[in-house]
């Protein structure tokens, strides 16, 4: 099948947006939402979902994570996910637990949920070398080990700091073939559509969020076999994406500011290609060689990102400043779904409470 970059544009809009709808669903309907730390203005989490949720507030995500039952784990990134993805990930090992484990799990068990530093009166201060190289308590580390292992669950935040509390429910045992199969369809769906290229080395991060399934390397072409997969080639590029057809809806006049690590711009090789322009995420580059800003946001104009935009909150004034890889459009509708969008970007900064 030959594709177009607008249709390809189509599906990608499709795939990723929908009508808005409660914290709850919209989670499930995408199975998994990527978060970083940054705020700036905020964090990415609480961007992409102002998109899904119906008046959707920075900082909802955090306030109403304990009562809807979502997971923090690791997919192909960190990120708030359901209890239907989070199962596919589990077990991720079968090693026996250490004594000490034990241990933690035993006093977490006699907490409804704990805090790292509760725990150090049981088990002392001592600290180990981290993933970065740098330093991190003992009792942190054992805590997140559990939880990698599926043992114990984040419970909340307090002042941003993870308390964890014991899974109460064993994740139903599934076929590994079949856990890979829906873990591989899963990150299609939220990619789609995704460059054959793209998909597979993000297949990879699976030998971290689940090592114990096999056969990563052969799944992709498993599913094109049995047709759960359907491919589509343009400029020699191959996508794929769940079987289905593609949409052929076409986009409203809105705007939209996108978070950095949006579905819709996630992966840098499709971005390039769909939208003629490389995008870079630059809060890590040293500011002499920024070419957009430390947190430059997508701008989504219809069916096309023509931009980005910089936002900066300084005591509740906004301050937006556009930059364009293209000619500004000459529409006036566009001038007014910016000013639309800017409008709903303050409702979405004001405080929830």
């Amino acid at each position: 099948m030959y594709l177009t970059i607008k249709q390809l544009r189509l599906q990608a809009i499709t795939s990723a947006f929908f009508t808005p709808t409660t914290l709850r669903r919209a989670i499930e309907r995408f199975g998994f939402v990527q978060a970083d730390p940054i705020r700036s203005p905020a964090r990415a989490q609480d961007l992409i979902l102002r998109h899904r949720v119906k008046n959707y507030k920075a900082g909802d995500l955090e306030k109403q994570y304990p009562k809807i039952r979502l997971e923090e784990d690791f997919l192909y990134a960190y990120g708030f996910m359901p209890q239907s993805t989070w199962q596919l990930l589990h077990p991720r090992t079968t090693t026996r637990l250490s004594i000490t484990d034990k241990r933690i799990l035993e006093i977490v068990s006699n907490h409804k949920k704990i805090h790292p530093a509760e725990l150090e009166a049981y088990l002392g201060r001592k600290r180990t070398v981290n993933a970065w190289g740098g330093y991190s308590k003992m009792t942190t580390k054992n805590l997140q080990n559990l939880q990698y292992r599926g043992f114990l669950r984040i419970a909340g935040r307090q002042d941003g700091i993870r308390l964890y509390e014991a899974v109460s429910t064993v994740p139903e045992w599934m076929d590994p073939a079949e856990r890979l199969e829906k873990l591989v369809l899963l990150i299609a769906a939220i990619l789609a559509p995704v460059p054959e290229a793209s998909l597979r080395a993000t297949l990879r991060h699976l030998a971290y969020a689940s090592p114990s399934l096999a056969g990563r390397k052969s799944i992709v072409g498993t599913l094109l076999t049995s047709g759960a997969l359907t491919s589509g080639v343009a400029d020699g590029i191959k996508y794929l994406w769940p079987s289905g057809k593609l949409a052929r809806k076409k986009t409203a006049d809105l705007v939209r500011f996108l978070a950095p690590f949006d579905p819709l711009v996630w992966d840098r090789r499709r971005f390039e290609h769909l939208w003629g322009w490389p995008y870079r995420f630059e809060a890590y580059t040293p500011p002499a060689k920024r070419k957009l800003g430390y947190y430059s946001m997508p701008l989504l104009w219809r069916d096309d990102i023509i931009g980005w935009v910089n936002i900066s909150n300084n005591r509740g004034d906004l301050i937006i400043k556009p930059g364009y890889m293209k000619d500004v459009p000459a529409d006036p509708s566009f001038a007014s779904a910016f000013e639309m969008e800017t409008e709903k970007f303050r409702h979405f900064m004001e405080s929830s409470e």
